[in-house]
């Protein structure tokens, strides 16, 4: 067997072994749902998914439970129905991430409730991998919103149903409903009218 057939080999080994494992260890994942191709999947008991939702490829869900941080022992990160989380993307939770129904991602999207420690010297002194997890809030995310490419979610925020987030945005403070926010921090720029 020369090296390419190998590596075909070992490419569909591990994208039947990785699907076996995010079916059989996803707290629960509704009907019709699919993940393309090869996902990271940790801490599949704490992590729901709707109905009819695709995870594309090389998509990274974790949800880690934290004493005192978690708000609940069941779910941790959900996932709503009719959702499309696009590749490469990584949602990780340790408080809480509510992504509602509808939802659509582009590639390379981040959302995350949580960092390694928190901006205080003791712990800036500290290996950030050695640091203690912290959150400064969970993640909700309202129903039929679209975040654009490379666009980054932070702890806290809160996003309204209809918003439109733009490719490369960093999300730090809530947006409303209906809204379109771009940029660095993202600011909003488009309120939709109500006819």
């Amino acid at each position: 067997m020369n090296a390419y057939n190998f590596l075909r080999l070992f490419q569909r080994f591990n994208s039947l072994l990785n699907t076996y494992l995010v079916k059989t260890e996803i707290h629960h994942a509704g009907r019709d749902s699919k993940f393309l191709g090869t996902n990271f999947i940790y801490g599949g008991k704490y992590i729901q998914i709707g109905c009819n939702t695709l995870i594309d490829k090389n998509v990274s869900i974790t949800a880690q439970y934290v004493e005192g941080i978690s708000i609940d022992k069941s779910v941790i990160v959900s996932i709503g129905d009719n959702c499309r989380i696009g590749q490469f993307s990584h949602v990780t939770g340790i408080n809480r991430i509510k992504i509602g129904n509808g939802v659509r991602t582009g590639a390379s999207v981040l959302i995350t409730d949580n960092a390694h420690g928190e901006f205080k010297y003791e712990q800036l002194k500290i290996q950030p991998n050695l640091r203690p997890l912290y959150s400064k809030g969970g993640v909700i995310i309202g129903n039929n919103v679209w975040i654009g490419e490379k666009a980054t979610i932070m702890p806290g925020v809160t996003i309204g149903d209809g918003a439109i987030i733009g490719a490369n945005a960093v999300v730090t403070h809530d947006v409303p409903p209906y809204t379109t926010a771009v940029g660095c921090p993202a600011k909003i720029i488009k309120l939709s009218e109500k006819k």
